[in-house]
């Protein structure tokens, strides 16, 4: 019975018919709903790991182990797991092993626009990438005979377009899959000796994948219009046929490492003009010029973001459709935190101390967006702990008494501890406040270590986060509920001047989560208010100035009651 899936939930459907048994992941938009959806299957084992390395290295103990295994992860995610993915590329498998990676070209929820083609071709392994949901099923059940019979673990990249997109799919039954585990030193211990011989097993693998994808049906010739012949592949492959339908010829690589030489030739041979639409970086294009052949790219489309069909059409001198313009500006709305967000009063608090925070990847990086304007740099997940590790040795004491990083519960125990290790270790002065909001909230609510929950909300290990930064080597550790103000204030001006690291964790829950019972909305005594806009300095999305007064939207206000502590009139009525 056909279904309409997402891109993301035809992944998991494919997890399942090829026989998966483990899944490893960690959250990042827009990979998430992989293992989301993975997890409704109870033949199939999910878990949300600390990071993308772990859950990597977990994945390809399954599989050693025997059974089919995957790991999900964005982009930059790959970037954490490439250590093994490098080497498990010499080490090969035993049950197949598929690693899914979800690029974003837009940048709708990452810090960077990257490629993750160049992993494939610089790990020497093959990747596979689907164009439509129904692809995304068919592509993850094939991605795992070729890295069964290829002894290889195998990218399946994934992008927003197609990972968030619907279309129709056939489900078919699953398969078991079961492989013995055999003792084999030479293969699976990646010590010197044991690498070098490896090495040439790869580059003969190389090979042997580039004939496979010169005749798999995976790569295929659409030879219509002969006047042209655009070489594609992902989204791009759905934007060339919306806009050239039968004006064009076109080779769909499903394949795009290795990339099949004799075909692209045979290709390039049928048509009179050669193309090549691909987002991002010209990596099938400048291919096709190593192979001595004349072709338009780059010239025409840009290096980034993501295209449109009316981009493409208007690069190749096609019509382009007339768009509809309203007739109203449509205001701005730009991105903030949440109605009762625990954040905010923290960071309040340190932009009232006048600090110089550093931080990290997650909700609270819009600590950095107007009004707050609390957050002065953001480089990658548990970036900002070394950060100010660095900054503070530089510029020393004066640094010390007003830096400060900040990192959520999730990305502290991602990546964040070592950082802290290396204040700890390394001694300097810096205060460290890690923003417990008891789940890994910017992906949609993901479970992490430190809430006591597993992927399917089942009691599991809870990381005690006191204890853990105790046992790390910082002395002075207090907890502060970020809705008190004056709580948040003293800590942050005691810790900035102690002699020693410190760790402050402001701990409350996410005010969306389900579990969290909220307070009557708040409203404002209009004759108290003087509209001195104090309340506004927050930049809570509930409150407003109405006809030189403040006021509360009862349908976003959830009760925090931090605007209360501003008001010099007490306005504010709970």
């Amino acid at each position: 019975m056909k279904q309409l899936l997402l891109g993301n939930e035809a992944v998991a459907r494919g997890l399942y018919e090829a026989g998966v048994c483990f899944v490893s992941s960690y959250p990042g938009t827009p990979s998430t709903e992989i293992t989301e959806a993975a997890a409704k299957y109870d033949e199939i084992y999910c878990e949300w790991a600390p990071n993308e390395k772990v859950a990597m290295e977990s994945a390809f103990g399954a599989c050693l182990a025997g059974r089919r295994a995957f790991c999900g992860q964005k982009h930059v995610g790959l970037n954490v797991a490439a250590d093994p993915l490098y080497t498990m590329s010499y080490t090969g498998v035993n049950a197949g092993l598929v690693i899914g990676v979800a690029d974003d070209a837009g940048m709708h929820s990452s810090q960077n626009e990257q490629d993750s083609r160049h992993h494939a071709i610089a790990a020497k392994v093959p990747m596979l990438e689907p164009s439509d949901a129904a692809e995304a099923l068919e592509f993850t059940k094939t991605a795992y005979e070729i890295s069964e019979e290829f002894d290889t673990p195998v990218l399946l990249k994934m992008c927003t377009r197609v990972s968030h997109s619907q279309s129709v799919v056939e489900p078919g039954e699953r398969k078991e899959i079961e492989k013995k585990y055999e003792k084999d030193i030479a293969k699976y211990v990646m010590m010197p000796g044991n690498a070098k011989r490896r090495h040439p097993i790869v580059e003969k693998r190389t090979e042997a994948l580039r004939e496979y994808a010169e005749k798999s049906p995976l790569n295929r010739m659409e030879i219509l219009d002969t006047s042209i012949g655009i070489i594609t592949s992902s989204t791009s492959y759905q934007y060339v046929k919306e806009v050239f339908g039968d004006r064009a010829s076109v080779l769909k690589l499903g394949i795009t490492n290795p990339l099949p030489d004799k075909l692209i030739k045979e290709f390039a041979g049928k048509v009179e003009k050669l193309a090549v639409v691909e987002e991002l970086d010209p990596i099938i294009e400048e291919h096709v010029r190593s192979l001595g052949l004349a072709v338009q790219g780059k010239d025409k489309l840009p290096l980034i973001d993501e295209f449109s069909q009316n981009q493409i059409a208007e690069a190749f001198g096609l019509p382009v459709p007339e768009s509809i313009a309203l007739e109203d500006d449509i205001p701005m709305r730009p991105p903030v935190m949440c109605a009762g967000c625990p954040h905010r009063g923290l960071f309040y608090a340190l932009k009232k101390n006048r600090c110089t925070v550093l931080g990290d990847i997650g909700c609270y990086t819009l600590g950095a967006v107007a009004p707050l304007g609390a957050m002065e740099m953001t480089l990658c997940m548990g970036a900002s702990i070394g950060a100010a590790h660095g900054f503070n040795k530089i510029l020393g004491a004066e640094a010390e008494r007003h830096t400060v990083a900040v990192i959520g519960d999730s990305t502290f125990v991602h990546s964040g501890m070592t950082g802290l290790a290396n204040v700890a270790y390394n001694q300097s002065n810096s205060t460290v406040v890690i923003l417990d909001n008891s789940i890994t909230g910017m992906t949609g609510h993901q479970q992490n270590p430190t809430t006591g929950y597993n992927i399917k909300g089942d009691p599991a290990g809870k990381i005690d986060l006191e204890a853990l930064v105790r046992a790390m080597g910082i002395e002075r550790i207090r907890v502060v509920d970020p809705y008190d103000l004056k709580a948040c204030d003293e800590a942050i001006k005691e810790e900035l001047q102690a002699d020693e690291p410190s760790v402050i964790i402001s701990r409350r829950p996410c005010a969306l989560l389900k579990y969290v019972k909220h307070k009557p909305p708040l409203s404002v005594d209009r004759d108290k208010c003087i509209g001195c806009k104090a309340c506004m300095q927050i930049g809570c999305p509930a409150i407003s100035m109405k006809d030189g007064k403040a006021h509360v939207d009862e349908t976003l206000c959830v009760g925090c009651g931090v605007c209360t502590q501003l008001c010099p009139k007490e306005a504010f009525n709970g």
